[in-house]
């Protein structure tokens, strides 16, 4: 059973989520929150899987909500916005979220999205990802530094973390490096752990902010197939 914990303050969008949720036989909404400091008590408290985070609330905001999330507990965050491209969600993406909906999300795709999260994926369609680290790395928030980091990558993680960041799935990279998805998955283990991150979320936001992926230079037309 996945354990959700819903953060929005605003009412019908929190409680019209946690009923979606709720309707499935393997989730269940351990709770809810209506700010970013109460999302974080409660997520030290309940223990949820995934915190379906609002991004812009008030007081503790989600940025900094997620960031102590993913510091104090195991739990996966998935934040909710408005606008695709949004400050406020590539600053979460930098704290540890896992992935980003848009609030008039399907409710489909909103329980695909809590599944796949819990199952330590990244939820990043990478059209959307170019547009928003294109927006704010070029205002320049690229940090040149963090190329020398690469350097701590053999040739094959290096290979493995540009396709991961071009939105490939482990199957499309086995491919395209004639590998075996078991080999991918301990390349992205192994360019994690290296390079200190959390999930491929991360990993995505690294590989455009060191330069090793441009946007707009790339393919990005695939879609989310994990």
């Amino acid at each position: 059973m996945l354990r959700v914990l819903v953060a929005d303050d605003q009412d019908l969008f929190r409680g019209g989520f946690a009923m979606i949720l709720n309707a499935h036989d393997d989730i269940t909404v351990v709770g809810e929150a209506s700010d970013g400091a109460e999302a974080v008590t409660k997520a030290v408290e309940l223990e949820p899987d995934v915190v379906l985070m609002d991004i812009r609330m008030p007081g503790v905001d989600g940025v900094e909500a997620t960031a102590q999330v993913c510091r104090r507990t195991d739990a996966k965050v998935l934040v909710l916005t408005m606008y695709d491209v949004d400050e406020y969600v590539y600053d979460a993406l930098r704290a540890g979220a896992s992935g980003f909906l848009l609030k008039d999300v399907r409710r489909d795709d909103l329980v695909r999205a809590v599944r796949l999260v819990a199952k330590g994926e990244s939820l990043l369609a990478p059209a959307i990802t170019q547009r928003l680290i294109a927006e704010f790395v070029g205002r320049g928030r690229a940090r040149p530094r963090l190329r020398q980091r690469l350097g701590e990558l053999t040739d094959r993680e290096m290979d493995t973390l540009r396709l991961l960041a071009r939105g490939r799935s482990n199957a499309e990279i086995a491919a395209e490096l004639v590998v075996t998805e078991h080999t991918v998955k301990s390349h992205v283990s192994n360019l994690l752990t290296k390079l200190d991150l959390r999930d491929r979320a991360q990993a995505v936001v690294f590989a455009y902010e060191s330069g090793l992926v441009v946007a707009g230079d790339q393919d990005m037309s695939c879609t989310d197939r994990r």
